[in-house]
């Protein structure tokens, strides 16, 4: 199966595009600057994510970084202009990207093959799941360079502990993947990193494509609310739930004791 991207994607190099089966996998490379983030990588990753999110065939998105030794580095500190933006623009590529993780009803899973640090722990936590290698290692280390992690905060937030989250962005420092799991940052570590990214997607490519596109769009959308908002938005969701295609065959297998047919409808 080819590795190489389709036709259209305008940054061949920066960002591999690969379908297996269902899954599409996003490999940043640029294993030379630690897989670090620049404009091309967020563009393929912006476009990939449209696609992804307009065709049901797409079950999953498996992000992860070239080689073994980074998931992410973060911003390409060697470019000068990491830092630097049209500060008319009140959006930036950065956040873009994060807005529209959050409203992917498609799973993102990050496969964390190595260091992951400052922006890429923004790609790791803008993931639904995240799995990582024994050797992964987990920063913001923006201090060390005289800034401070920003657009990140907004999708680390609700993953770690506060205390933790300050202490790590104003000591710089890392942990390690067991401290990680601990932690609750990702869901599981293991020697071998794919074994991970299989075991989840075996728990997931079986289940119902229109409960979790509809249930990942109702899980993101009251991460806002209050009590009450998601209480009221979350009754009118399950009479939608049981208006599906999936819904009916879904009962109607449980009663016939066999495995259902999923249309994604």
């Amino acid at each position: 199966m080819s590795e190489s991207p389709p036709p259209s994607s305008p940054f061949p190099v920066e960002l591999r595009e690969e379908m297996r089966g269902p899954v599409m996998w996003l490999t940043i490379d640029r294993q030379e600057r630690r897989n670090a983030i620049n404009a091309a990588v967020l563009e393929g990753l912006s476009d990939a994510l449209a696609r992804a999110n307009r065709d049901t065939a797409v079950r999953a998105v498996v992000l992860t970084g070239a080689g073994t030794r980074a998931f992410c580095a973060g911003a390409d500190l060697q470019s000068g202009t990491s830092f630097k933006f049209d500060y008319a623009a009140p959006y930036q590529g950065m956040a873009n990207l994060f807005r529209q993780a959050r409203q992917s009803t498609v799973p993102l899973i990050a496969r964390v093959n190595g260091a992951c640090m400052a922006g890429g722990m923004g790609l790791m936590a803008m993931c639904d799941l995240a799995v990582a290698s024994r050797q992964a290692v987990f920063g913001l280390p923006e201090v060390k360079v005289g800034v401070f992690p920003a657009q990140v905060l907004s999708v680390l937030g609700g993953l770690l502990p506060r205390r933790v989250l300050a202490e790590m962005c104003i000591t710089g420092e890392p942990i390690d993947a067991a401290q990680a799991l601990e932690l609750k940052l990702i869901n599981r570590v293991s020697d071998d990193v794919d074994e991970s990214v299989d075991w989840l997607l075996g728990r997931l490519l079986d289940k119902s494509p229109a409960a979790i596109r509809r249930g990942l769009y109702t899980m993101k959308k009251i991460e806002a609310m209050a009590f009450e908002e998601s209480m009221a938005f979350t009754e009118s969701q399950i009479g939608l739930f049981a208006l599906t295609e999936d819904a009916a065959e879904g009962q109607l297998a449980f009663r016939e004791k066999r495995k259902p047919q999923w249309s994604g409808r």
